[in-house]
């Protein structure tokens, strides 16, 4: 007797469109992804879409929110119960392997660009939502350096750094990488 695939709940379809919608936000950022193109990677109908979250900005906010999720979760466990030192350590090459998904990377950066515009247009509450997700890594990186502001500022600016290098394809033996001794795989 042949199996019967079952029907996803509500619960794994809002799943579904939150991975479908980091990647569609990823490539064409938070103006230019249609719901359109996020319901079809995920194989529903617009209007089911907006059964699961009422509007693009709901889905965006969800996404941003899992992306942040990860990567705070990710330096979390690294870092857990190891000294200011060696905890950026970990925490460095765990977020290394974090961008090495190149739409978490990209998604990243189109969530900085989203809050600018957001705010600048006068959404100030999407900025907001935007930065307390990635307020809550700053604080996680803050605590795990020993609360020590030079460190922290030091480790959150190399990743953005990195981010940049990463977002421009910089090859790995540019001498952008070489100047802060960092490298992606491969340099």
């Amino acid at each position: 007797m042949a199996e019967r695939s079952r029907r996803m709940s509500a619960e794994e379809r809002r799943e579904a469109v939150v991975r479908a919608a980091l990647a569609e936000f990823a490539r064409g950022g938070y103006v230019g992804t249609s719901t359109g193109a996020i319901a079809r990677r995920v194989g529903v109908s617009q209007p089911y879409l907006f059964r699961l979250f009422p509007d693009k900005r709901a889905i965006f906010l969800a996404a941003a929110a899992r992306c942040c999720e990860q990567i705070r979760a990710r330096l979390a466990d690294a870092s857990d119960g190891l000294p200011p030192d060696e905890a950026a350590g970990a925490m460095g090459e765990a977020y290394a392997q974090l961008t090495a998904d190149r739409e978490q990377l990209l998604f990243q950066m189109q969530m900085y660009a989203a809050a600018g515009v957001a705010e600048e247009s006068g959404d100030h509450d999407f900025a907001e939502q935007l930065r307390r997700s990635w307020g809550e890594i700053w604080d996680l990186v803050h605590l795990r350096l020993g609360a020590d502001d030079g460190r922290t500022v030091g480790f959150m600016g190399q990743g953005m750094l990195i981010n940049a290098f990463l977002a421009l394809n910089l090859p790995p033996g540019h001498r952008s990488w070489q100047a802060c001794g960092a490298a992606p795989d491969g340099g």
